[in-house]
């Protein structure tokens, strides 16, 4: 991605469609969901930190998280582990709404552009409408939400984008991919999606250099695009 003077970055010429991540690009959740996550763990026998919690699972669906899950617990870990984690997560996201800076100042821009922009997310459906919401930004992408609930593969396979390109009816090299995670990353390359690594959260910059177009550090550095 060229770095225009200012430090602003260029990478919208071109682009059909902006894909988002939701967990870490749009919301704040990445800083609480891997301690909701080391919580769970550690009463099911497996010890976690929220690092190694990021390492494990950054950007992989729930279905992933799961089996690891019942794979290393030391006790039986039911169907209804899912809900539990699911509820602690919206509870404790609830309590702390936030959007990552400069998520706001980007969309109007897009708008204004009259560019199309969509969520493409590990999260299941409940989750990411509730993260959405409790933000204000399910109004802006209603209708345009694409979770891994709805492909047989999550990432890092490319079936999640593909997947929101085709029903956007956008050829997977005019879509821009924001990725917070390694595994995202991986599945917009496996898409042949150009994507900008996101390292706004708690991603460090280097697990993240293989994106095609660069990374950033803040939203707003695609404003001068």
């Amino acid at each position: 991605m060229n770095t225009a003077p200012g430090g602003a970055l260029r990478g919208l010429t071109g682009v059909g469609l902006v894909v988002f991540d939701c967990d870490g690009v749009l919301v704040d959740t990445e800083r609480i969901g891997p301690a909701v996550v080391a919580e769970l763990a550690t009463e099911a026998g497996w010890p976690l930190t929220p690092d190694e919690v990021r390492e494990w699972f950054l950007g992989r669906p729930e279905s992933y998280l799961y089996a690891e899950i019942r794979a290393h617990a030391d006790v039986p870990v039911g169907p209804d582990w899912l809900d539990t984690y699911r509820t602690r997560l919206r509870d404790a996201f609830t309590a702390r709404p936030f959007t990552m800076p400069g998520v706001g100042e980007l969309l109007d821009a897009l708008d204004g552009r009259l560019l199309p922009y969509c969520v493409a997310s590990s999260g299941g459906h409940e989750r990411i409408e509730h993260s959405l919401t409790v933000t204000g930004l399910w109004e802006r992408f209603a209708g345009r939400v694409f979770s891994a609930d709805d492909v047989a593969h999550g990432k890092p396979a490319p079936d999640l984008f593909l997947h929101a390109a085709r029903a956007l009816g956008t050829p997977p090299d005019r879509c821009l991919v924001i990725e917070d995670s390694p595994a995202g990353v991986d599945a917009a390359l496996a898409a042949g999606m150009p994507v900008v690594g996101y390292a706004g959260g708690p991603t460090p910059p280097a697990a993240l250099g293989h994106a095609t177009h660069g990374v950033i550090h803040d939203l707003r550095q695609l404003l001068d695009s």
